[in-house]
């Protein structure tokens, strides 16, 4: 697809990228997305327990989850609900994960290289 694209808001599509990629970039919003991944729909209060985190805390992420359509909610009642707006969501943090190992691997492996350089005399 043309990355040059331009969209219904006249955003061009590298730039509705950088947005989706601005509602991933909070560690506390990635540990969400991979409980609703491993979980499915997840409860508030489950998401409380399973995250550690305070509720102002989980609901301000949630809110910027939900403002990206990274996440759904669904009321029942006095429950809430969330789930992944998309199956996609998981798949992109299960390549992130797969990017991440190759490069701590490949970081990995330059210092071993390194290993048997003598030191450096710091003064």
């Amino acid at each position: 697809m043309n990355q040059s694209v331009a969209f219904a808001d006249g955003k061009p599509l590298y730039e509705i990228k950088a947005n989706l990629f601005k509602g991933l970039a909070h560690p506390v919003r990635v540990r969400i997305l991979e409980v609703l991944a491993a979980g499915g729909e997840v409860a508030v209060g489950e998401l409380l327990g399973d995250t550690g985190f305070e509720a102002s805390h989980l609901s301000q992420h949630l809110s910027v989850l939900r403002r990206h359509h990274l996440v759904v909610a669904d009321r029942r009642g006095s429950q809430v609900f969330y789930r992944l707006a998309y199956p996609q969501v998981a798949d992109l943090l299960a390549s992130a994960r797969v990017l991440l190992v190759e490069v701590l691997e490949s970081t990995r492996r330059q210092l071993d290289s390194t290993a048997g350089l003598p030191a450096l005399d710091a003064r």
